[in-house]
């Protein structure tokens, strides 16, 4: 196997690896273009977004600055949107569904290191996939860990830490993230109401 492919197996490999480092110069280079454009330049921007992922959907939209490691892991659904400062770390696929938010600073870390210093220090590193439901608002400072599965319709907290799977149509919240409380008819009932009024004035 490629260090490449171990990387994307979940195995042990080095980052110090021809492939891996043509890919990542890549990536480079193109989030150094995305973070230098402006708001006149939107369709230059999403233009860049495509090269740099795997897949997208039609509409997608992110705040400059972003940073990625190699961009080509990253597969995005419809009408993604993200803030500022996003960091999406794709040693390992990581997977985004449709009409997804995410809040500033958002952080999808797919990496893990050796808990063996001796190990550790040899630079062996491994990843974990990350999938991201449809419809999931991830709040502001929010960190993705290596491995984890967020459900269809889940909200994740502002600066919680996300270090299992969360099941879909919940809140969840905390370091380590918890789930709080399931999302009821109760809730969809009252936006609508928001929804309703707003549209009366």
């Amino acid at each position: 196997m490629t260090e490449k492919e171990k990387m994307l197996a979940g195995k042990l490999y080095l980052a110090e690896d021809e492939e891996l480092k043509k890919n990542n110069r890549k990536a480079k280079t193109l989030t150094h273009l995305f973070n230098q454009t402006t708001e006149d330049e939107l369709a230059y921007r999403t233009e860049l977004l495509k090269e740099l992922f795997k897949t997208t959907g039609k509409n997608l939209y992110i705040e400059p600055p972003f940073r990625c490691d190699y961009g080509c892991h990253i597969s995005i659904g419809e009408n993604f949107y993200a803030n500022y400062d996003c960091i999406i770390i794709d040693v390992c696929k990581v997977s985004i569904g449709n009409n997804v938010f995410f809040g500033p600073r958002v952080g999808l870390y797919t990496a893990a290191h050796p808990i063996d210093a001796a190990v550790r220090n040899t630079l062996l590193e491994f990843g974990k996939p990350i999938v991201i439901g449809n419809n999931v608002w991830i709040g502001g400072n929010a960190v993705i860990n290596p491995g984890v599965t967020i459900g269809d319709k889940t909200i994740i907290g502002s600066g919680s830490v996300v270090t299992k799977d969360i099941p879909e149509g919940v809140i969840a919240a905390g370091n380590p993230c918890k789930v709080v409380r399931e999302i009821t008819e109760t809730d969809k009932l009252f936006w609508e109401e928001k929804q309703r009024e707003y549209h009366q004035k």
